[in-house]
């Protein structure tokens, strides 16, 4: 026999506030474990953006896979953000002459990496308008619901907690400026 696990609704439900044309899809995907809503909402950023099945190039360019001389884990993992998590798929639309670049240009990856995080944390009822980014470039989003915009990328699933950070997942790596 299989049990099905409890419902979270009676618990506080970090699906609550959760904002995106594919979020449903995503958690039908992962619907537990670590790379889950929920899961997520147990760690520090950079670590549950590693259980995501939907970030592993976001991860490896931010761990010093893709280019050695840039580890953002700790930082990320270390204080209140809101990100931007650009999809596998969005990574898929650079060229590979700039993902070759990027893994030898470390002035360049930390600026287009640092472009996806604003300090502190914002929910989606609060996150239309320019953001400053860390990077100091300024995002502009838009739209609400599902339907909102980060500069050009559209949130897939947004308003996700983690530990230390909202994050909302984008069809498109952002490029500062």
């Amino acid at each position: 026999t299989t049990s099905m696990a409890p419902s979270s609704s009676a618990m506080a439900d970090p699906a609550s506030n959760l904002v995106g044309p594919g979020c449903a899809d995503y958690a039908k995907q992962v619907p537990s474990g670590a790379g889950s809503v929920s899961g997520m909402a147990a760690d520090p950023v950079a670590t549950a953006a590693s259980n995501n099945p939907l970030l592993t190039t976001l991860v490896s360019a931010v761990s010093g896979k893709l280019n050695p001389k840039v580890n953002l884990v700790s930082t990320l993992n270390g204080a209140e953000f809101t990100v931007f998590a650009p999809v596998d798929s969005a990574f898929a639309k650079i060229d590979a002459a700039t993902i070759e670049k990027l893994k030898t240009d470390d002035a360049l990856l930390t600026k287009i990496l640092t472009y996806h995080v604003v300090p502190g944390q914002i929910t989606p009822d609060k996150i239309a308008g320019e953001q400053k980014t860390v990077q100091t470039g300024t995002v502009k989003v838009s739209g609400s619901g599902n339907a909102i915009k980060v500069n050009d990328a559209s949130v897939i699933c947004g308003g996700v907690k983690t530990a230390n950070a909202t994050v909302y997942l984008i069809d498109s790596v952002l490029l500062p400026a």
